[in-house]
């Protein structure tokens, strides 16, 4: 490329930290805008950096994007950009892969302990001036059944057995032996996991194939103690059935950290639930995350300018970066 590349960098309401863009604006024309100039910073750009990773609108904007070399998103998740449009395309795909595993193992640890030590209902008597003893719940030697076997799930599984707990996975094969988990068997073995399972958490991309993984039947072969964590994208839930079995106590309880509609709509049952945990989609939001994000743009834009492979490369047909 005999011209400096051009960049556009889609915000929202906060822009990226100049000072860790600088190795690109020095190397590159970069192109802030919101949704409302994206085509315009779309025309003849070469890459495209989804600071907002939350945005719907690079595909009302993707005819524009006829000089687009490289889309990198801000987020682990990639649903929001595989559209028919760029799978079909040459344009290369990369994530956020690595910042927020740690941050989630440890919501999803807090959240167990949560439940099994019944925070909210402490929390309530102390608000009602109520001295109440009561017993817990012991976390060691519980089973956590983990769906989806990425570097998220990893990470949450080394986290869970270094409590004593016992972590199985779930992924798309079925595996004796696996360095973070007890054993993996696959999706379609799933009802049979979740029957031995203490806690579930769903930590799967949102693929085809993940939309909507858990209805009535998955809720129905848990454990009537059983709670489910969510923390990886609302839309592998029917939030229906979801309601469904923890009004009827087929399950024990949910935490929540992704909704198929957020933000959630203030009169939406889930809310007012008592075993229920809500949070906005923050599980991975640690102090510091957005300069995280950034520095992993940068580091992968060296390697672009300097010609070498770039990290976190998505497979467009998976719809995530395959494990090494």
């Amino acid at each position: 490329m005999t011209r400096n590349p051009i960049v556009a960098v889609l915000h929202a309401h906060v822009l990226p930290n100049h000072e860790l863009m600088a190795p690109v604006e020095d190397r590159a024309e970069v192109r802030y805008t919101d949704e409302a100039g994206l085509i315009d910073a779309l025309d003849g750009a070469d890459v495209l950096f989804l600071y907002d990773f939350l945005t719907d609108a690079v595909p009302g904007a993707w005819h524009a994007a006829g000089s687009l070399q490289w889309l990198h998103i801000a987020a682990a998740g990639v649903d929001p950009v595989m559209f028919p449009e760029i799978r079909d395309s040459d344009v290369t795909v990369t994530n956020s892969r690595g910042v927020f595993d740690g941050a989630i193992a440890e919501y999803v640890l807090a959240q167990i302990f949560s439940f099994a030590k019944d925070l909210p209902g402490s929390l309530r008597l102390q608000q009602a001036h109520t001295w109440r003893h009561r017993e817990s719940e012991r976390v060691a030697g519980k089973t956590a059944l983990i769906v989806g076997t990425g570097p998220i799930g990893r990470a949450t599984a080394r986290l869970l057995r270094a409590v004593g707990m016992e972590v199985n996975g779930s992924g798309r094969r079925a595996r004796d032996t696996d360095p973070d988990f007890r054993t993996v068997a696959a999706t379609e073995d799933l009802p049979e996991q979740l029957a031995a399972a203490d806690y579930v958490i769903a930590a799967a991309p949102l693929t085809d194939q993940t939309r909507h993984m858990f209805r009535d039947k998955e809720f129905a072969a848990m454990k009537p103690g059983a709670r489910f964590i969510n923390v990886g994208r609302g839309e592998l839930v029917c939030t229906d059935d979801l309601v469904a079995a923890l009004e009827s106590g087929t399950i024990a309880g949910a935490a929540l950290d992704v909704f198929d509609t957020e933000p959630l709509p203030p009169d939406h049952p889930l809310w007012s639930m008592p075993n229920v945990s809500i949070t906005p989609h923050n599980s991975g939001d640690f102090t510091g995350w957005r300069d995280e994000i950034v520095t992993v743009f940068t580091d992968n834009f060296e390697r672009w300018t300097a010609g070498r492979p770039l990290e976190n490369i998505v497979d467009k047909e998976l719809g995530y970066v395959p494990s090494r």
